[in-house]
């Protein structure tokens, strides 16, 4: 296989990265407004204050997604200098989640929403999330999400010569697994208003764990900015779970 891996439309040869990522967000949308009838949902919050919470996690996602590009690569640019490429290009679903969380959170204190908005958002997010990374995956070393050398019998050449650990493919794994566990915990009832916050703790934890086998800058007390993210996201997240007087049954 040579990457990156082309998709073909007709006479078009597509790149996978933007055509996945246009997929990802598009199911993502559909699940989300289909789980919203079906559910019923957030029927507390009106459309002005959900337009508002929606509105606050994309301004969020996009600020967080940079931001920790900016700091993630911080060795590179002061080894090589400032790269408007790489931060227009680069992006990081951990900064997004992070900074798309906090938005919202900021947005709901100041219309006044206190009941549970995210429960709705945890399959949208982990389907979207599995398409992306089946782009990066297709992508190679281009899009930088590879893993670092291995001598297992399932690493991939990614166009270097080198046989590389496929994060992208053990990302996939671990997120449809995740999502059979959050479906069980759905039909039983169970952690109802705290599953988003269940799977963002999940998520950080899997990340922490996976990105000391990508060949990141580890430049803070031997972890990455990503993991740093993860441990100070995981920290709050775990506070704000067991602080919660919700009773485990709806």
């Amino acid at each position: 296989m040579d990457f990156p891996v082309y998709l073909s439309l007709g006479p078009l040869q597509l790149h996978p990265h933007p055509v996945l990522e246009a997929i990802a967000f598009g199911a993502s949308f559909t699940i989300a407004r289909r789980l919203g009838r079906y559910r019923g949902t957030n029927d507390t919050v009106n459309p002005a204050q959900r337009l508002l919470v929606y509105t606050g996690a994309l301004f969020g996602a996009l600020i967080g997604a940079k931001g920790l590009v900016l700091l993630q690569h911080w060795p590179d640019f002061q080894q090589q200098g400032f790269s408007w490429e790489l931060l227009l290009r680069g992006k990081t679903i951990v900064g997004a989640m992070l900074g798309g969380w906090a938005m919202v959170e900021l947005v709901k204190k100041l219309v006044g929403i206190k009941v549970s908005t995210g429960d709705r958002f945890i399959f949208p997010l982990l389907v979207g999330t599995a398409i992306g990374r089946v782009g990066c995956f297709l992508t190679g070393l281009e899009d930088k999400t590879y893993g670092v050398a291995t001598s297992l019998p399932w690493g991939i050449d990614f166009g270097d010569g080198v046989m590389r650990h496929p994060t992208q493919l053990y990302e996939i794994v671990f997120l449809g697994l995740f999502a059979w566990l959050l479906r069980r915990l759905v039909q039983q009832g169970l952690l109802s208003g705290q599953l988003f916050k269940l799977y963002f703790l999940g998520y950080l934890g899997f990340r922490f764990v996976i990105d000391f086998l990508k060949p990141d800058p580890h430049f803070l007390g031997g972890l990455s900015a990503i993991q740093v993210s993860c441990l100070m996201g995981s920290s709050l997240l775990f506070f704000l779970l067991f602080r919660s007087n919700s009773p485990l049954k709806t």
